[in-house]
Protein backbone atom coordinates (compact mmCIF):
# COMPACT_ATOMS: atom_id res chain seq x y z
CA UNK A 1 0.00 0.00 0.00
CA UNK A 2 1.19 3.24 -0.56
CA UNK A 3 0.19 6.30 0.67
CA UNK A 4 -3.12 5.89 2.59
CA UNK A 5 -4.89 4.55 -0.35
CA UNK A 6 -7.68 1.53 0.55
CA UNK A 7 -6.60 -2.12 -1.04
CA UNK A 8 -7.97 -2.65 -4.22
CA UNK A 9 -11.16 -4.82 -3.69
CA UNK A 10 -11.78 -7.73 -5.31
CA UNK A 11 -14.68 -9.34 -6.76
CA UNK A 12 -15.15 -13.01 -6.30
CA UNK A 13 -16.93 -14.41 -9.38
CA UNK A 14 -17.24 -18.23 -8.93
CA UNK A 15 -16.97 -20.42 -5.73
CA UNK A 16 -16.24 -24.05 -6.30
CA UNK A 17 -19.59 -24.88 -3.89
CA UNK A 18 -18.72 -29.03 -5.49
CA UNK A 19 -15.16 -29.68 -4.14
CA UNK A 20 -15.74 -31.43 -1.09
CA UNK A 21 -13.94 -29.73 2.14
CA UNK A 22 -10.60 -31.88 3.39
CA UNK A 23 -12.39 -32.36 6.78
CA UNK A 24 -15.52 -34.19 5.23
CA UNK A 25 -16.60 -37.30 6.46
CA UNK A 26 -18.95 -39.63 5.14
CA UNK A 27 -22.29 -39.58 6.06
CA UNK A 28 -22.56 -42.89 6.30
CA UNK A 29 -19.90 -42.92 9.02
CA UNK A 30 -21.89 -40.47 11.30
CA UNK A 31 -25.05 -42.73 10.50
CA UNK A 32 -22.78 -45.91 11.82
CA UNK A 33 -21.63 -44.38 14.77
CA UNK A 34 -24.47 -42.84 15.87
CA UNK A 35 -23.18 -39.37 16.01
CA UNK A 36 -24.44 -36.21 16.34
CA UNK A 37 -24.72 -35.18 12.63
CA UNK A 38 -25.99 -38.39 12.44
CA UNK A 39 -28.89 -38.27 14.74
CA UNK A 40 -29.54 -34.85 12.34
CA UNK A 41 -29.69 -36.91 9.13
CA UNK A 42 -31.77 -39.68 10.80
CA UNK A 43 -34.43 -37.16 12.41
CA UNK A 44 -34.63 -35.30 9.39
CA UNK A 45 -35.63 -38.90 7.34
CA UNK A 46 -38.41 -38.91 10.14
CA UNK A 47 -40.02 -35.85 10.68
CA UNK A 48 -40.18 -36.12 6.60
CA UNK A 49 -41.87 -39.23 6.93
CA UNK A 50 -43.71 -38.21 9.89
CA UNK A 51 -44.93 -35.27 7.92
CA UNK A 52 -46.07 -37.05 4.69
CA UNK A 53 -48.33 -40.36 7.34
CA UNK A 54 -49.89 -37.40 9.19
CA UNK A 55 -51.00 -35.93 5.55
CA UNK A 56 -52.33 -38.71 4.54
CA UNK A 57 -53.88 -39.24 7.62
CA UNK A 58 -55.24 -35.98 7.51
CA UNK A 59 -56.81 -36.46 3.77
CA UNK A 60 -58.13 -40.05 5.08
CA UNK A 61 -60.26 -39.10 7.56
CA UNK A 62 -61.58 -35.55 6.21
CA UNK A 63 -62.61 -37.92 2.93
CA UNK A 64 -64.32 -40.12 5.49
CA UNK A 65 -66.16 -37.74 6.97
CA UNK A 66 -67.30 -35.67 4.56
CA UNK A 67 -69.74 -38.37 3.96
CA UNK A 68 -71.97 -38.08 6.82
CA UNK A 69 -71.66 -34.33 6.51
CA UNK A 70 -73.14 -34.37 3.05
CA UNK A 71 -75.84 -36.61 4.61
CA UNK A 72 -76.21 -34.38 7.25
CA UNK A 73 -76.35 -31.40 5.66
CA UNK A 74 -78.39 -32.09 2.26
CA UNK A 75 -81.35 -34.17 3.24
CA UNK A 76 -81.74 -35.35 -0.15
CA UNK A 77 -78.80 -37.53 -0.48
CA UNK A 78 -80.13 -40.07 2.41
CA UNK A 79 -82.61 -41.02 0.38
CA UNK A 80 -81.78 -40.57 -3.13
CA UNK A 81 -80.67 -43.84 -5.15
CA UNK A 82 -78.60 -44.21 -8.50
CA UNK A 83 -79.57 -47.30 -10.44
CA UNK A 84 -81.65 -48.83 -7.52
CA UNK A 85 -78.17 -48.61 -5.32
CA UNK A 86 -78.89 -45.98 -2.40
CA UNK A 87 -76.68 -42.82 -2.50
CA UNK A 88 -74.44 -43.37 0.54
CA UNK A 89 -73.54 -46.87 -0.56
CA UNK A 90 -72.70 -45.96 -3.53
CA UNK A 91 -70.36 -43.48 -2.31
CA UNK A 92 -68.87 -45.45 -0.05
CA UNK A 93 -68.96 -48.47 -2.79
CA UNK A 94 -67.46 -46.48 -5.85
CA UNK A 95 -66.26 -43.28 -4.24
CA UNK A 96 -64.19 -44.57 -1.24
CA UNK A 97 -62.31 -47.58 -2.87
CA UNK A 98 -60.70 -45.44 -5.59
CA UNK A 99 -59.77 -42.62 -3.48
CA UNK A 100 -58.00 -45.00 -0.97
CA UNK A 101 -56.16 -46.43 -3.85
CA UNK A 102 -54.70 -43.19 -5.86
CA UNK A 103 -54.13 -41.70 -1.75
CA UNK A 104 -52.13 -45.00 -1.09
CA UNK A 105 -50.36 -45.05 -4.48
CA UNK A 106 -49.54 -41.31 -3.98
CA UNK A 107 -48.34 -42.35 -0.23
CA UNK A 108 -45.65 -45.02 -2.02
CA UNK A 109 -44.61 -42.65 -4.55
CA UNK A 110 -44.03 -39.87 -2.38
CA UNK A 111 -42.34 -42.57 0.61
CA UNK A 112 -39.72 -43.78 -2.27
CA UNK A 113 -38.55 -40.42 -3.17
CA UNK A 114 -38.05 -39.10 0.26
CA UNK A 115 -36.04 -42.32 0.77
CA UNK A 116 -33.95 -41.61 -2.39
CA UNK A 117 -33.72 -38.37 -1.19
CA UNK A 118 -31.94 -39.56 1.74
CA UNK A 119 -29.97 -42.14 -0.22
CA UNK A 120 -28.59 -39.76 -2.56
CA UNK A 121 -27.49 -37.23 0.62
CA UNK A 122 -25.50 -40.21 2.25
CA UNK A 123 -24.05 -41.67 -1.18
CA UNK A 124 -22.65 -38.35 -2.01
CA UNK A 125 -20.71 -38.20 1.29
Amino acid sequence: MTGGEPPQRVRVTSSRRSAAPMHARPVTRDLDEQTGLGDVYLAGLMRAQLRLSLAVLGLTIGGLAALPVVLTLVPATRTLTVLWVPFPWLALGVLVYPCAWFLARWYTRQAERIEADFAEVVESS
